[in-house]
């Protein structure tokens, strides 16, 4: 089982800079609970997201003396992903995917042609500095634009990315808080069966009312890697006008519990980050 934390995420779209030297505290405070991974922040453009332009130094003052876990940053070009191959600290390099030419180009101005040569470009580079991609498959669970949208394209897509790729981590994300229990139990059914030796991720965006629901149908398809932000901070900035929130981390945790997984959590130091994102965020 592996929990991402991600303040990146939380942060992306946060109206008010948050001061570095606080993201630095946050995220130190995050890597005591004993999380798998922590996505910390990415490289992008300054002018797209103005609230993570900060990642390097947040990078450069990250204490992983005492730590299992491992960091993650995202960029949606190859300039980025080779400023991020630079860091020793970070594990993972995270790349979106979006079968919706409409937000592909929303989000990080690319086509989706385009943006499978820049994936292709980023997973060489990742063997070559021994860095691990991880692809977000986003819009996974639904299209508001326009665009040709079903479980079937998202399957033909996925095995494309796994096939022609070598794509080994893969997270479907719902951007918009469009998934239900049934798409996401059939979806990752589907391609876990298929794929077996593939990571499948559930990065899902998603109101507070059917979270439990949500977390539950992609755990009982086999999925057993879940990202989410603490108190349910945070959403896509690049998609419709309302930022839909992440899965809360903390009701990620109950529900797995409940379902019988054994967490190695600190729970004191849980509560301490809690705390910290209440006085960030709120």
């Amino acid at each position: 089982m592996k929990l991402i934390e991600c303040p990146r995420d939380a942060m992306q779209g946060f109206y008010s800079f948050i001061p570095t030297k606080i993201k630095i505290k946050y995220i130190n405070e995050l890597l005591k609970v004993g999380f798998d991974t922590i996505d910390v922040g990415s490289f992008v453009s300054k002018r797209q997201i103005p609230q993570l332009a900060d990642t390097k130094e947040v990078l450069q003052s990250i204490n992983l003396n005492d730590t299992k876990s491992k960091l993650l940053v995202i960029t949606g070009n190859l300039r980025g992903a080779e400023e991020a191959a630079g860091f020793d600290a970070v594990t993972y390099i995270g790349f979106p995917f979006s079968i919706s030419e409409t937000f592909q180009k929303k989000n990080i101005n690319s086509s989706i042609n385009d943006s499978l040569v820049i994936l292709d470009k980023i997973q060489n580079l990742c063997v070559k500095k021994n860095k691990k991609l991880v692809t977000y498959f986003s819009m996974a669970f639904g299209n508001p634009y326009g665009d040709e949208w079903s479980t079937y394209i998202v399957a033909h897509w996925a095995e494309k990315l796994l096939k022609d790729f070598g794509i080994n981590i893969l997270s479907l994300s719902d951007t918009i808080g469009s998934s239900d229990p049934s798409s996401i139990s059939w979806l990752f059914s589907k391609l876990i069966r298929e794929f077996p030796e593939v990571e499948f991720g559930a990065h899902l965006h998603s109101n507070s009312k059917d979270v439990k629901e949500k977390i539950n149908a992609a755990y009982l398809a086999g999925c057993r890697r879940f990202d989410g932000a603490l108190l349910g901070i945070g959403g896509c900035p690049m998609a419709k006008d309302q930022l839909i929130g992440n899965m809360p981390t903390e009701k990620i945790i109950d529900v797995l519990s409940n379902s019988g997984e054994r967490l190695e959590i600190n729970h004191d130091v849980l509560k301490t980050s809690l705390d910290m994102a209440k006085n960030i965020f709120i």
